[in-house]
Formats: C-alpha cells, sequence, structure tokens
C-alpha cells in the first residue's frame, strides 16, 4: 500500500458525510467544507510522532481533525494510539488493506474518559499497606518493593530470628493478616514447609533479607 492508497476511500467516506473534498490542500493531506465547517485529515501508512505533531498542528485552524493510516496486523499497537489520539482530540480512521475497508475508531473532539473505581481502588489500597516510601521515583537497585514483597520481608525477619514458626504466630507478631498464605505460596522461593501451619526460612530467603532489608525503613 502506497499513502496515497489511503485518499480515496477516505474522499468517499467525508463526500457521504455531505462534505465538498479535495487533497493536498496548503500543508494539509485532505481537506473537506460542508458549509462553514472544516475538516482536516492526515494520512500516513502508520503512526509516528510527526503524524501526532502535523495533526495537532492542524487543530488551530479547525477542531475536526483526523489521522487516517494502513491497518496493521495487530489490534493492540492500534488501540493503543487510538488512546492517546483520543487524549489529543483527534479522530481517527484506519484503511484494510485486504479489502478497501475505512472503519473510523475515534471521532474528534474534548477527551472525556471514564474514570475506573476498581483500578482507584487497587491503587489506594496498596499506597495504604505499603510501609514508608522505598521505591524512591519508581524503583530500587533490586526492583519495584510492593506492599506484598514487603509483607514477605517482614515474615521473613520474624523467620530469621525465631526460627521455624506457626502461620498464626508469624500473624499476630508481623501483623501480616495473610502470613500464612503468603508463606504457603511462597512466590519469591524464600519459605519451606516444615508441617501442616509451619514454616522456616530457606537460605534463599536469608540472602534476600541481605538484599532486601532496608525496604523496610
Amino acid at each position: 500500500m502506497k499513502e496515497s492508497d489511503l485518499y480515496g476511500p477516505v474522499k468517499t467516506h467525508l463526500e457521504a458525510q455531505g462534505f465538498a473534498v479535495k487533497g493536498e490542500v496548503g500543508a494539509a493531506d485532505v481537506v473537506a467544507m460542508r458549509d462553514e465547517e472544516m475538516a482536516v485529515v492526515e494520512l500516513k501508512l502508520a503512526f509516528s510522532l510527526t503524524l501526532l505533531h502535523q495533526a495537532v498542528a492542524r487543530l488551530a485552524v479547525t477542531d475536526q481533525v483526523y489521522v487516517c493510516v494502513a491497518r496493521p496486523k495487530k489490534w493492540k499497537p492500534l488501540q493503543a494510539n487510538i488512546k492517546l489520539c483520543r487524549r489529543l482530540g483527534l479522530g481517527v480512521m484506519s484503511l484494510r488493506a485486504s479489502d478497501g475497508f475505512l472503519e473510523v475508531h475515534a471521532e474528534p473532539g474534548p477527551y472525556a474518559p471514564r474514570k475506573s473505581k476498581t483500578r482507584k481502588a487497587r491503587l489506594e489500597k496498596e499506597f495504604a499497606r505499603r510501609i514508608g516510601d522505598p521505591n524512591d521515583g519508581g524503583a530500587t537497585r533490586h526492583g519495584l518493593v510492593t506492599a506484598y514483597r514487603q509483607d514477605a520481608i517482614r515474615c521473613a525477619t520474624y523467620l530469621a530470628e525465631y526460627g521455624a514458626s506457626r502461620g498464626a504466630a508469624v500473624k499476630a507478631d508481623t501483623g501480616v493478616s495473610r502470613a500464612t498464605t503468603l508463606m504457603r505460596d511462597n512466590h519469591y522461593g524464600w519459605f519451606e514447609k516444615v508441617e501442616k501451619g509451619v514454616y522456616r526460612l530457606n537460605e534463599a530467603g536469608r540472602a534476600a533479607l541481605a538484599d532486601w532489608g532496608d525496604a523496610l525503613e
């Protein structure tokens, strides 16, 4: 597909909306007029920063600005770029090479995202459970310190001091409400089961404490 192959389907689509359409007008790839209403479309075979710069520049002359690209084989990258364009107030079209099908994925307009109560609650929970601020802008030298990892470190610290212990005792002394489940799941490979409900710290756990001991400071 060539970039010029995008023009015909875009023109046909806009003409069906009642626009008069002309290509390569001034700096714009496509300009469409319907009475006093103007729409502009920038054509590229793929998304790029240059395409977004051009489209945003066209917002100086009209709010009706689209980008049109050749539809990629994978949906996920296209979906991410559609979300970005919505944030910029841009419309998005794509042309499928196999049959020339033009799809409008987003119309131009102000971005008004729907808030996710579930995601917000998850962030609030992680914020409340995390001890201190161990990540200093994103990550320690070892990686991200989450509340779950801090709970594991608290359990490991207890076992390093007191030896093999029942989960109930670890829970009571460390305040980690899911201590037994955490040690049983052994996500980091730090714990060993001695008997039902009783766990001890293994060598990997002792080595981890040397690396992660400062994560609770």
